[in-house]
C-alpha cells in the first residue's frame, strides 16, 4: 500500500519557512519583521500571510524578498507563491479589519528580460485604453509647466513635497496610498499633484495617468448617467495606473457621485494603483461625504501645505524674476515678500502685474511702483468687507490725523504721543489687512511681531476701558472707510 504525503496546513509551512529564515538573519531583525507575522491560508502552493502594515510590507519586499524566496522554494517548490494580507484599517467593535491582499512575483532568472515583456505588455494596454475611451480623455490635459523642479520647496510644504516626489518614483509602491493634500486656495496643491503626474508620464510612461478636478467628475458622471453609459466610465476609471482627483471637498452632498467614487477607489488601492487627491481642508473637517469614503482618505498620508513662510516667499520671487530675465534690488524684494504672505497665486499675480506695468508704461520696477500694484490686487480682510486699504494707506490715515510724518511713525522714537499713533496705526493693520504680525511690523521700522503684539493688546484693552481711545478708534476707522 502506497502511502500519500499528509496535506500541509499553512501554519506548519510557514514554520518551517521561519526556520530558514532565521539561520540567515539577526535574531533582533527576526523578531521586529517575521515574528509578528500571521500565517492564514495555503490554497495549493500559495501561502497567505498577514502583516500589520503597507510599511511593514514593503520593508520586507525591499530587504528580505530573496531570502522569502528560498524559504518558499524549500517548502512548496519553484512554483510556491506568498501572498500578503495587508492590514489597512484594524476596525472596531462595529466594523471588522480591512485588508488588501497582494500577492508577490516569482523571481526569475531572467530578470531584465521579464522588466522588458512586462513594460511592452503595459504599452500595449495603454495604447488600447487610449483608443478605446478617447472621448473621457478629452479635456484632461497636464500643464507640463508644473514640475517638481520649479516647486519651491520650504518648511511650510516640505512633506507634501516629499511625499509627492516618493509617489511619483514609486507609484503605488509606496505607503502614501492614497495621498491627501490639503491646503487654502493658491498654495500650490494644484502644482504639487501635476508634478505628479508629469513625473511618472515622463518617465514610467506605460502607466496610464488621468488628471481630473472633482468638478469634471461630476459632469461626467451627470452625462453618462443620462446617455445610461455609466458602466463605460465607471470601465474608464477602472483602467488607470494612477488617479489624481483635484478639490475632493465639492463632492459634497453628491451621493451617486460618491458611490460611484467609492467602488473606484476601493478597485484601485486594491489593485495597487496610485490615488491622490486634493482638498481645501483635512478629511475630518471635510462635511457631506460619506463616513466610509472619508475613512478611506485617511488609509494612506494626509499631508498639509501652509502659508508660505518669509524665507519661501523670497524664494518665490528670486524663482520667477529670474525665469523672466528680471533683476531687481534686494529692497525690493523683501517688501514684496513682506507685503504678500497670503498666498503664492497672489505673490505670482503681484509680479506679473509689476512687469506688465513696467513694460507697458515704460516704467522702471522701483519702490513707489511695487507699492501701488501691492495697494491695487491685496483685499481686505473677511471681517471688514466695507474697508479695502492696505498698510501705506492705514499709516497716512493715523499720520494724518496725529500730524506727524510716516517717517517719524516708522522711527525709533519712543515719545508718548509717537508711540501711540504707531501702536494704533498697527492694531488698524491687524484688523482691516490679512498681513502677518512679522509683516506689519517690517513696515513699522523692522520692528518684531511681540512689539506688534504688544499694540494690538494694549489698543484693544484701551478701546474698552477708555472712552477718549474709544472716541479716537471710531474717527479713524470712519476716515479709513472714506479713503476705500
Amino acid at each position: 500500500m502506497i502511502e500519500l504525503p499528509m496535506p500541509k496546513d499553512c501554519i506548519t509551512v510557514w514554520n518551517n519557512c521561519l526556520n530558514v529564515i532565521k539561520e540567515n538573519i539577526p535574531e533582533q531583525s527576526f523578531k521586529t519583521w517575521f515574528e509578528p507575522i500571521v500565517p492564514l491560508k495555503l490554497e495549493g502552493t500559495v501561502l497567505t500571510i498577514q502583516v500589520p502594515s503597507q510599511f511593514f510590507y514593503e520593508w520586507i519586499e525591499e530587504h528580505y524578498i530573496h531570502l522569502l524566496r528560498k524559504a518558499i522554494d524549500k517548502e512548496l517548490g519553484t512554483t510556491g507563491r506568498l501572498e500578503y494580507s495587508i492590514i489597512i484599517d484594524k476596525g472596531n467593535d462595529q466594523s471588522r479589519p480591512y485588508t488588501v491582499n497582494i500577492q508577490t512575483a516569482k523571481v526569475e532568472f531572467d530578470k531584465n528580460a521579464q522588466k522588458s515583456n512586462k513594460i511592452n505588455t503595459s504599452a500595449k494596454k495603454k495604447q488600447d485604453i487610449l483608443k478605446e475611451y478617447e472621448s473621457f480623455f478629452r479635456g484632461i490635459k497636464f500643464n507640463f509647466n508644473y514640475t517638481f523642479d520649479n516647486f519651491v520647496e520650504g518648511d511650510c510644504n516640505r512633506l507634501a513635497r516629499s511625499a509627492g516626489y516618493a509617489v511619483a518614483k514609486k507609484p503605488g509602491v509606496t505607503a502614501f496610498n492614497p495621498l491627501m493634500l490639503y491646503g487654502g486656495v493658491g498654495l500650490g496643491k494644484t502644482h504639487l499633484v501635476q508634478a505628479i503626474g508629469n513625473h511618472i508620464r515622463n518617465n514610467q510612461q506605460e502607466k496610464v495617468v488621468v488628471y481630473v478636478s472633482s468638478e469634471k467628475f461630476t459632469n461626467q458622471f451627470i452625462e453618462e448617467l443620462k446617455n445610461n453609459n455609466l458602466q463605460k466610465l465607471t470601465n474608464f476609471y477602472l483602467q488607470m495606473d494612477v488617479l489624481i482627483i483635484d478639490d475632493v471637498q465639492f463632492l459634497s452632498g453628491k451621493e451617486k457621485t460618491q458611490e460611484m467614487f467609492f467602488h473606484i477607489f476601493n478597485h484601485l488601492h486594491q489593485q495597487g494603483k496610485q490615488i491622490v487627491m486634493t482638498s481645501d481642508r483635512p478629511p475630518k473637517e471635510l462635511q457631506g461625504l460619506q463616513d466610509r469614503l472619508l475613512s478611506r482618505f485617511k488609509w494612506g498620508l494626509t499631508a498639509d501645505l501652509q502659508q508660505p513662510d518669509f524665507e519661501t516667499r523670497m524664494a518665490i520671487i528670486h524663482r520667477k524674476l529670474q525665469s523672466e530675465g528680471i533683476e531687481l534690488n534686494d529692497e525690493i524684494i523683501e517688501y514684496l515678500a513682506h507685503s504678500i504672505d497670503s498666498n503664492i497665486r497672489e505673490l505670482e499675480g503681484v509680479i506679473v502685474s509689476l512687469m506688465a506695468q513696467s513694460s507697458l508704461n515704460k516704467l522702471a520696477i522701483d519702490l513707489p511702483l511695487c507699492k501701488q500694484v501691492v495697494q491695487q490686487i491685496t483685499q481686505a480682510s473677511e471681517k471688514h468687507p466695507d474697508v479695502d486699504v492696505g498698510i501705506d494707506l492705514i499709516q497716512k490715515v493715523v499720520c494724518d490725523y496725529f500730524s506727524i510724518s510716516p517717517e517719524i511713525l516708522k522711527s525709533k522714537s519712543r515719545k508718548k504721543e509717537i508711540a501711540m499713533a504707531r501702536q494704533i496705526a498697527m492694531y488698524f493693520c491687524k484688523e482691516y489687512t490679512n498681513f502677518s504680525l512679522k509683516s506689519i511690523g517690517y513696515h513699522f521700522g523692522g520692528r518684531d511681531h511681540s512689539t506688534v503684539i504688544h499694540a494690538i493688546q494694549n489698543i484693544s484693552d484701551l478701546r474698552e476701558n477708555d472712552g477718549d481711545m474709544k472716541a479716537t478708534v471710531q474717527e479713524i476707522s470712519d476716515l479709513l472707510k472714506g479713503n476705500r
